[in-house]
């Protein structure tokens, strides 16, 4: 029974591996976002003893490249909503918000709820692309509403009552 914990960066992960009562497998490293750091990643994690389960954070897209490779090598990984992961930080005696204690706490996550984990399933290719169609769209929103509010706070700035003659 071997916990995985990675705390998800932009650029970097930092990786932290435990087993029960505190027994340190890896004390948190960290591992580069590239194709060879993440292939030596995963061969150091299957040759791990045991089984072996990876919990990561939901962090929107920085977590992708790691799952997409993590399941590829047909590797258990457990992606936990920050939410919880939040609440469970919030019971520790210790406080402090660095990578390594994220790490440290993710992993210890993994053992605390070793059974109530799930693994991930990669979503179909279509539900993936509609979601981000969906961002996309939401975006394009966003964008078109600040256009008109930023035209016309200029229009009141620079003609003051010019709304009430083109309406």
């Amino acid at each position: 029974m071997t916990s995985v914990g990675i705390d998800v960066s932009k650029v970097k992960s930092t990786v932290c591996i435990l087993r029960p009562y505190g027994e340190v497998i890896a004390s948190p490293y960290e591992v580069q976002h590239s194709e060879p750091e993440i292939k030596e990643l995963i061969s150091r994690i299957k040759a791990v003893d045991g089984e072996v389960q990876i919990v990561m954070e939901a962090t929107g897209a920085y977590h992708l490249p790691l799952l997409s490779s993590f399941k590829e090598a047909g590797l258990f990984v457990s992606v936990v909503n920050p939410l919880s992961m939040k609440r469970y930080a919030s019971t520790a005696i210790r406080k402090g918000k660095t990578d390594k204690m994220d790490a440290v706490r993710i992993a210890n996550y993994g053992i605390d709820n070793w059974f109530k984990l799930v693994d991930y399933i990669l979503p179909d290719e279509i539900y993936a692309q509609l979601r981000i169609l969906g961002r996309q769209y939401a975006h394009y929103i966003t964008i078109r509403i600040e256009s008109k509010l930023a035209l016309t706070n200029l229009l009141d700035r620079t003609m003051p009552g010019i709304k009430s003659l083109l309406s």
